[in-house]
């Protein structure tokens, strides 16, 4: 049976019992990066490098260590996985010395002070001012936070307000408009505990649905307002937010950035900070700047680049006065005295900029895009109407996947789906979540690759392990995968989706084995008969499932006091229907549910989604079965 803490999922409910949440959201974090390379598994020799490299105080030897693997019985003879690292270090407890952490040489900010593992991080004053300024902005006219807005910067208030969850709820829907049902959140003054973990499973569900990385984020993390990690997930938050419209949908006027070998498809699957790059040296080329800019940081330190492209973007304004200065923090204050003319000077300060800070220079150079892009509006040079709509499908196909896999927690944050799938690591990596064991790393080659025949051997292990796990896979070849075919890694992709969706119920039933799509319908409709409703699906075709009220049943079945019963409608009109949908996501996320899919799905019964939706609410319906059991059997011991 598994238990499952902090969004780590151990077997041994015993062993899991010994740590904390923190505990084992850290130790795992500690053990992928010991493994790095061999995914899965770690050896005596890994075990003892990797603790010098993290700087881990204590004088153990590959002796002691070895003599701790032998007495685990792991499945691979001198070799640990996860579980069984976490017994090596209640070994090591026993021992009276534990992981002792400190600072490591290099900088890095964050180190364990004590084998009871309080972490101590510190966190940039400039990011937490630059991000406070973004909520007291965005969410000034909000009712609900009126209370507490503004914030003030030069205290820890923010972190205070953030464990009652809301104020990250909201933030998350400036963000991505409609993501969360705001009639799901709890917004009473004085919430209790169960609230709070309410709002707060709602907020990370619905983080990682718009793109957010919250692998190592609890609930607990946010209900104690912890700063590094709460700093960490609004700024992915606002970086989505400001990224959201930097694209050709939403801004034709891109258009003008193409190159004239370029073909359209290339440039709409461009990550918008690459595009952001792109419209950057678009116009440093206009001002006779040679060097092109790569990135957010050690390219724009010195300030040149930011003096030309205001030049550029307001020659009206903002002079090339500031190249004339000598000292770096002095130029820095020039540029931004500049930027403040056209209402831009947001996010950094002249400290930021020379630092060549990443997490804000991004929104800076994002802010003054949608402020001045320079572009021109006229985009009669190509047909929109016709390209948009036949990408709005892959659009949608591209982010449930894109989001589906960065929820996994592997080790490469995908950006652009399908171009990140073509040297085959990213896929090989989901492979080995997916399916632990299947991938053989000897023969994985890992970027960045500059020979295409080393792609070509990445996809061709992942399809040979796709052909294994019976996935169908007739005419496919790696060099599909390569070569960037959307049709077969669409395919290919929710094949291993579903294939993941099926596995995970395996530990919670007792035949020990995957479910089928028959078997999850049927425990549907089971659940929301025993509770006394009517409403059943027929199939994941069914276009009564377009009411909602279906899924609503079948939520208040699995846990009587998620759904707000006066707030559903009987969804017979198009707006009935969506408000449903809406609320329908809302409420599975507030219960625990990973999901990804949008109302309109509901609304349009898209099987597929409708399969991922059910396969959700039966998961967690069984994982609260078995913990319910856990807590049965320690309270009676």
């Amino acid at each position: 049976m598994a238990a499952v803490a902090g969004g780590v999922q151990v077997q041994d409910v015993c062993l899991a019992s010994s740590f904390t949440q923190g505990d084992l959201r850290y130790l795992k974090s500690q053990f992928d990066i010991i493994s790095s390379g061999k995914p899965g598994n770690v050896t005596a020799t890994d075990l003892v490098s990797g603790m010098k490299a993290l700087n881990i105080e204590g004088s153990f030897t590959s002796e002691e260590i070895e003599g701790i693997i032998s007495q685990c019985h792991s499945q691979r003879p001198g070799c640990l996985d996860f579980e069984d690292f976490l017994r090596v270090q209640l070994e090591l407890r026993k021992t009276g010395r534990g992981f002792k952490w400190s600072p490591s040489k290099g900088g890095d900010s964050s180190f364990l002070t004590s084998s009871a593992t309080t972490l101590v991080h510190t966190i940039s004053d400039s990011e937490k001012k630059a991000y406070i300024d973004h909520i007291n902005t965005y969410l000034e006219d909000d009712a609900v936070l009126s209370k507490v807005l503004p914030i003030d910067p030069a205290t820890h208030q923010l972190f205070e307000i953030v464990k009652d969850g809301i104020l990250l709820c909201k933030l998350i829907n400036v963000a991505v408009p409609g993501t969360i049902d705001e009639r799901a959140v709890n917004m009473k003054e004085r919430l209790n505990p169960w609230e709070r973990t309410e709002n707060h499973t709602l907020c990370l569900n619905s983080a990682k649905a718009i793109g957010c990385s919250v692998v190592n984020i609890g609930t607990q993390d946010l209900a104690e307002g912890r700063p590094h990690l709460v700093l960490g997930l609004i700024s992915q938050i606002v970086k989505i937010q400001l990224l959201a419209d930097v694209n050709l949908k939403k801004m034709p006027e891109l258009v003008e950035l193409l190159d004239d070998s370029e073909e359209f498809e290339e440039f709409w699957s461009l990550p918008a900070e690459k595009v952001l790059l792109r419209w950057m040296n678009f116009h440093l080329k206009k001002a006779g700047h040679k060097k092109p800019v790569t990135n957010f940081s050690s390219d724009i330190k010195d300030g040149t680049v930011y003096t030309l492209l205001l030049h550029q973007l307001a020659p009206e304004t903002c002079s090339l006065e500031p190249l004339q200065v000598e000292d770096p923090i002095e130029r820095a204050k020039a540029v931004l005295v500049q930027a403040e003319r056209i209402n831009c000077q947001k996010y950094i300060t002249p400290k930021d900029m020379v630092d060549g800070s990443t997490n804000l220079n991004l929104p800076f150079v994002a802010h003054l895009f949608h402020t001045r892009n320079g572009l021109s509006t006229d985009n009669g040079k190509v047909d929109y109407a016709e390209l948009l709509e036949d990408a709005e499908y892959d659009t949608r196909e591209e982010r449930l996947y894109r989001m589906w896999i960065n929820s996994l927690g592997i080790e490469t944050f995908v950006v652009s789906l399908f171009e990140d799938m073509r040297d085959g690591w990213v896929l090989l990596q989901v492979l080995d979540k997916v399916a632990p064991g299947s991938v053989a790393w000897k023969c994985a080659n890992r970027p960045p690759i500059q020979m295409p025949f080393k792609r070509v051997e990445n996809c061709n292990q992942a399809v040979d392990i796709g052909r294994r796990l019976n996935f169908s896979l007739v005419n496919v070849a790696g060099s599909d995968i390569v070569q960037g075919n959307k049709k077969l890694i669409v395919a290919y992709l929710w094949q291993l989706m579903r294939y993941h969706l099926l596995q995970l119920p395996k530990n919670l039933r007792l035949q020990g084995r995957p479910v089928t799509d028959l078997e999850i319908l049927r425990w549907a409709n089971v659940k929301v008969k025993n509770s006394g409703k009517s409403t059943q699906m027929e199939s994941y075709k069914d276009n009564t499932l377009s009411s909602g009220l279906f899924f609503l049943n079948l939520l208040g079945a699995v846990e009587p006091s998620v759904v707000n019963w006066s707030l559903v409608t009987n969804g017979k009109t198009e707006e009935e229907k969506r408000k449903n949908a809406n609320y329908i996501i809302s409420v599975a996320r507030k219960l625990g549910c990973s999901i990804f899919l949008l109302w309109d799905d509901i609304v349009e019964v898209r099987p597929k989604m409708i399969l991922t939706l059910t396969a959700s609410i039966m998961l967690w319906s069984l994982s609260h079965k078995a913990r319910k059991a856990v807590e049965g059997s320690f309270e009676a011991t």
